[in-house]
């Protein structure tokens, strides 16, 4: 209800009274609001959080792996030479031939203690995602598409594909 006062100049005018406080329902209700929302944005800064350092964690990992990987598809070639100089000549003497043999074994240990594993080719079908064919020869007594002979063996580290398996297929 609206009162009329009397101004200076002789007027009447209308005074609104204080606006009503407002009750406590109202107070709590408010509150209870801005709680539910506080909480809510906790909840996805911490699930934003977590994504992050989950996908910070698969990141460093995969380029630790990269790393490594790098640095094992050079060290490949070197197994390669090492398998060659034990298949070479048998007259090259026992004593050279066992240390060759002993490096290429040590070589190998480190290669598996990484996570390195050869591709197995030889009788398998062949994937162009593993193998890289070199030759293709009719092949009695094989199925078309089998790997039948192996130049260069492949390797993987983990699931990644350090090096394909270089081939020869059978054709029919």
């Amino acid at each position: 209800m609206e009162d009329e006062r009397i101004d200076a100049s002789g007027e009447a005018s209308a005074t609104a009274q204080p606006p009503e406080q407002p009750d406590a329902s109202t107070d709590l209700a408010e509150l209870k609001r801005q709680r539910d929302d506080y909480y809510d944005r906790l909840l996805r800064k911490t699930a934003e959080f977590d994504n992050y350092r989950k996908r910070t964690d698969r990141e460093r990992i995969q380029l630790s792996e990269a790393a490594a990987g790098d640095l094992l598809t050079e060290l490949l070639p070197l197994v390669d030479d090492l398998a060659r100089a034990i298949k070479a000549d048998a007259d090259a003497g026992d004593a050279v031939r066992k240390g060759v043999e002993l490096i290429y074994k040590q070589l190998l240990d480190v290669l598996r203690k990484r996570g390195v594993k050869p591709i197995v080719a030889l009788g398998a079908d062949f994937d162009p995602h593993f193998h890289n064919a070199v030759a293709h020869e009719p092949a009695d007594g094989r199925r078309d598409g089998e790997v039948i002979e192996e130049f260069r063996r492949g390797y993987m580290l983990g699931d990644r594909l350090l090096r394909p398996a270089m081939v020869k297929v059978a054709k029919e």
